[in-house]
């Protein structure tokens, strides 16, 4: 399990190194997205997550180039994460998350949010298009917890 482990951090140190070089992070790319600041609020969304494995609301639209401020609640008694990207790269990162559930991970485009807790994610939108939310925690995302922001 530590190879297993390793061998995972050391990929995602390449990626994010890769990234880094070719000036976009490989988890939130253009289409995506990027991390908001403060300053920039243009809007504060409530979210709940649930341990009936739902985001409300599951379904947000925001404009181009919007800074959103994601005040993120767990009213369960699970531990539970927004995560936002495409579905392609929520589904390899929940895979990952199932072989091992006892990774940590922390990445400007989540918030991870424990039991009766609340926390914040602020996100600027920069292109039209969708852009997907998940809970990552192992199963939550295949039992059905996941959302998508419409960028118009």
């Amino acid at each position: 399990m530590m190879k297993q482990f390793l061998a995972a951090a050391v990929t995602l140190a390449l990626m994010h190194s890769a990234a880094a070089r070719d000036g976009q992070h490989q988890r939130h790319g253009p289409a995506v997205g990027v991390p908001g600041t403060s300053a920039d609020i243009t809007r504060t969304v409530a979210v709940d997550m649930t341990d009936s494995m739902r985001f409300t609301p599951a379904s947000i639209t925001v404009r181009r180039g919007e800074t959103v401020r994601f005040v993120v609640r767990n009213s369960g008694k699970l531990m539970h994460e927004m995560v936002l990207g495409s579905m392609s790269e929520l589904q390899k990162h929940a895979a990952m998350m199932r072989d091992m559930p006892e990774m940590a991970h922390g990445e400007e485009n989540m918030v991870l949010v424990a039991p009766g807790e609340s926390g914040q994610l602020i996100w600027k939108f920069n292109a039209p298009g969708k852009v997907d939310l998940a809970c990552l925690q192992p199963g939550h995302f295949e039992a059905g917890m996941k959302g998508q922001v419409a960028v118009k």
